[in-house]
């Protein structure tokens, strides 16, 4: 096969709008979702600090991952694509990033600035990082205030917004720190900085998030361990200093991708879909657990491990849907997933409850009014109660016809697909570009199963 250097990501997209209307046909066949994006970046970040050559199967290929590729690759690493779609990225070594001759543009990928923030945290170079509007928008000091005791001096606008410049600290100490809210970007944020410090980095989380960065570093050769805590959370410690030595990874399909496909088969009538290859990380399947609670026709086939990542097969066939209570102790393990699903609440019977969302406020949007917004311009009445958001199902009768403000946010975009396939009158989406930085393909994908779109 043939090597590539691919080339870097395009400029902003333009805006692309879409009018939704609802199908008569059910979805049916068997498709395969993108590569998961939290394992894409990672697997790239950890690869350019590893010794020796790694290779990728499977990795999203997606403008968000493509970013994080130009971002090592500016670092120093050496990051090849083969014509199969196999990647090759021959690592730096801890410790030897190499200072980046241009700013690091991020683009929409809020992940790959936050982790990447840990590792420029903790290298002695001085670097800046910017994105586009949405990103700049996004705020970025609870990654940056705990990084700050590395030593880094971090330079931004207010509130910690990009543009960030960071003089990082070539001998960091180790830190311990205790998240105030559950974030797994905040936590992989921390436990990079201190693969480059001497000693054991320690983090608190009050509730278990994602647990990819974890799985990746031992995979790689870190010594990673974690206890449960008394209150229910997890505490992680990393030995610093780690010899990280090249491993091949196998990137499983995107469960928050699946988690659309998922849920458009459950309200399209008669619908039978299979979605294959798709990871099952416990910290990330909240949304098939409440999915199931709320009566969902789901079966998880062909179970097996890959890459240290369980991965299965989903089952999927339409089915009658019932409002779901949703503890606020699973907002970790589906926090991208709560747009589309609260398109199911709305389609439900019954009144359904987020409890303890507020995560949701600091996403590609403020994805809490956002999906608020999304709701009540298609007739669906909504009511923010604190942290929970309360959503009064229709019974199978989304009125429709609103015009949904995307605010460049791929899954807004997405959710708001799903609900148009089911809506009484057409949905107007005012822009679905962004779709493209986390499930490039995702209307032909769609349309292989009969959903009609016109993207």
């Amino acid at each position: 096969m043939s090597m590539t250097q691919p080339a870097s990501t395009p400029s902003h997209p333009a805006v692309r709008s879409l009018q939704v209307s609802r199908i008569s046909t059910p979805l049916t066949g068997t498709v395969a979702v993108p590569g998961d994006k939290s394992i894409s970046h990672r697997s790239l970040m950890f690869s350019a600090l590893a010794e020796g050559e790694t290779r990728i199967v499977g990795l999203l290929e997606g403008e968000d991952v493509l970013r994080t590729a130009d971002a090592m690759r500016a670092l120093g690493a050496r990051i090849t694509r083969e014509d199969d779609g196999r990647w090759h990225v021959h690592g730096c070594g801890l410790g030897a990033l190499k200072e980046p001759a241009d700013v690091l543009d991020m683009g929409n990928s809020g992940t790959a600035a936050r982790l990447l923030s840990g590792l420029l945290a903790s290298h002695g170079m001085t670097s800046v990082m910017t994105g586009d509007a949405s990103l700049r928008r996004r705020p970025m000091k609870r990654v940056t205030d705990p990084l700050a005791a590395t030593g880094a001096v971090f330079l931004a606008r207010e509130g910690g917004r990009l543009p960030l410049a960071i003089q990082g600290n070539a001998n960091p100490p180790p830190l311990d720190y205790r998240l105030p809210m559950a974030s797994a970007q905040v936590k992989s944020a921390v436990l990079l900085a201190g693969l480059n410090a001497k000693g054991e980095t320690r983090v608190e989380e009050p509730v278990p998030t994602r647990d990819h960065t974890e799985n990746m570093l031992r995979h790689f050769g870190a010594k990673v361990s974690v206890e449960e805590t008394p209150e229910g959370g997890r505490v992680i410690r990393l030995q610093g200093k780690p010899r990280l030595i090249a491993r091949d990874i196998t990137v499983p399909g995107d469960p928050s991708s699946a988690a659309f496909v998922l849920v458009a088969a459950l309200l399209v009538a008669g619908s039978d879909v299979v979605i294959t290859n798709v990871g099952l990380n416990p910290l990330r399947t909240g949304l098939f657990t409440t999915l199931r609670e709320m009566g969902a026709r789901l079966e998880i086939t062909n179970e097996r491990t890959e890459g240290g990542e369980p991965v299965g097969d989903l089952h999927v066939k339409a089915s009658s849907l019932l409002a779901v209570d949703v503890p606020a102790d699973r907002a970790a393990s589906m926090i991208d997933e709560y747009p589309v699903l609260a398109v199911a609440a709305a389609y439900a019977r019954g009144i359904s409850r987020f409890r303890g969302v507020e995560e949701l406020r600091v996403k590609e949007s403020d994805r809490l009014a956002s999906t608020v917004a999304l709701l009540e311009k298609n007739g669906v009445r909504t009511k923010v109660d604190g942290n929970d958001l309360i959503i009064y199902g229709t019974q199978g009768a989304i009125p429709g016809g609103g015009v949904v403000e995307t605010h460049m946010d791929h899954r807004l975009a997405m959710s708001a697909s799903v609900l148009g396939l089911v809506a009484e009158n057409p949905v107007e989406i005012d822009d679905t570009a962004f779709i493209d930085t986390s499930f490039p393909g995702y209307f032909p994908l769609l349309n292989s199963l009969g959903a009609g779109f016109t993207a």
